[in-house]
């Protein structure tokens, strides 16, 4: 098993090829959630994610005849961007495999570093038996996005780095997809002279590493904002590390990442994809875990799709009660639309969207049904908002 050691050496090695990302400490997340929480932000990589820093690490430890010969990955997302540009740095002929599903700015992204990208299967584990079979036709070296030992060394540059700018942190929470960064992190939090906490990070719908480490039969799937931990195999070198030196691997719910993004995006107005926004999901998910305690978190992946982004932040504002929509039953007579807007306006919400019906759904032909929805501050004023309206018309709530 590798060791804090060559997390160090991967450090020395890729220093200049990967930005040393800032550290910054959040105080809205802090108050929050009671602990005192600092950010790595890695989400400023040239490729806004981590993933750099395995494949920088990875790709300078090639011989001679392995650069020559180029590299393949296999990829949906951020390992094939950090492969495709370190490639490109070194010179280096990459081929990505992407299943056929990728998104296109994905597609694009990758192939504007110069890799070869190949679009093949329906699923990434198709899209690795390709990788595979063309490492062995064509004589490519196969540079795994999270079961490498070098790989996993260069993902705890990360940690290494928010140790050093932190020396008073006690606690990690690192995202878990694969394992490489956790692993990595660990390795780095076992090296730093000083007792250190390290918790591993999954999305409930795709808790393979807990699973694992529980000895159950691993089962995932489903649908979830953080598909870059979306993994079903795990590495077997991070497990084995994660098994040693990871106190625990929590698991949240889809709808605490959803949160964890709006918090970053609104509060600490830093933008992350759902992967990225993991770690701060286990602090809203677990307070009593970390109250009190000095907790450092990757915002590892900013990599979000701009409508995936908005959609987050809408639903989090409609379960946090800034969004409502009603539905009104009222007298079909002129200017009580005028009327309705001017009670809304004037209880201080804005009126986002109105949809007026008359002949599908209104209980009467003397009457109409209105659909309303609108933006107030928080819980508390959508409720005298609909308090309101209800001194004058029927109210539901949808």
């Amino acid at each position: 098993m590798i060791t804090s050691q060559d997390v160090h050496a991967a450090a020395t090695r890729i220093a200049g090829r990967v930005i040393r990302t800032p550290v910054v400490h959040s105080d809205a997340i802090s108050r929050i959630t009671g602990a005192d929480v600092w950010l790595k932000l890695d989400t400023l990589q040239v490729t806004g994610a981590f993933k750099e820093r395995g494949a920088a690490n990875r790709l300078a430890l090639l011989s001679a005849e392995e650069r020559a010969a180029g590299v393949v990955a296999m990829s949906a997302g951020n390992h094939a961007q950090a492969v495709a540009r370190h490639a490109a740095l070194l010179g280096i002929r990459a081929v990505i495999v992407m299943p056929a599903f990728t998104p296109s700015t994905k597609v694009t992204r990758t192939a504007r570093w110069g890799a070869e990208v190949v679009l093949h299967g329906t699923t990434l584990a198709e899209a690795a038996a390709h990788a595979h079979h063309l490492a062995g036709e064509q004589g490519l070296v196969f540079v795994h996005p999270y079961d490498d030992d070098a790989v996993i060394a260069g993902q705890g540059t990360l940690a290494l780095e928010l140790i050093e700018d932190v020396p008073e942190l006690d606690t990690l929470a690192i995202p878990v997809g694969g394992g490489g960064l956790v692993a990595g992190a660990a390795l780095a939090a076992q090296g730093a002279g000083r007792p250190i906490v390290t918790y591993g990070v999954e999305v409930e719908s795709y808790a393979a590493m807990a699973q694992e480490l529980a000895g159950t039969p691993v089962s995932v799937g489903g649908a979830t904002v953080a598909e870059g931990i979306a993994v079903r195999d795990v590495g077997r070198k991070p497990l084995e590390i994660v098994r040693q030196l990871v106190k625990q691997v929590l698991t949240v719910p889809e709808r605490a990442i959803e949160s964890a993004i709006a918090l970053l995006a609104e509060e600490a107005k830093i933008v992350a994809e759902g992967a990225g926004a993991t770690g701060v999901a286990a602090l809203l998910t677990y307070p009593e875990l970390f109250r009190g305690r000095k907790v450092g978190v990757p915002v590892c992946g900013a990599n979000i799709d701009n409508r995936a982004l908005a959609n987050v932040l809408q639903r989090v504002m409609v379960r946090d009660g800034r969004l409502m929509r009603l539905i009104l039953d009222i007298p079909d007579r002129p200017g009580v639309l005028g009327e309705i807007s001017t009670r809304i306006g004037a209880a201080g919400a804005n009126i986002i969207e109105v949809s007026h019906h008359r002949l599908f759904t209104s209980p009467s032909v003397q009457a109409a049904r209105l659909e309303v929805m609108f933006e107030a501050r928080d819980a508390t004023h959508s409720d005298a908002v609909v308090a309101a309206l209800q001194e004058h018309y029927a109210v539901t709530r949808l």
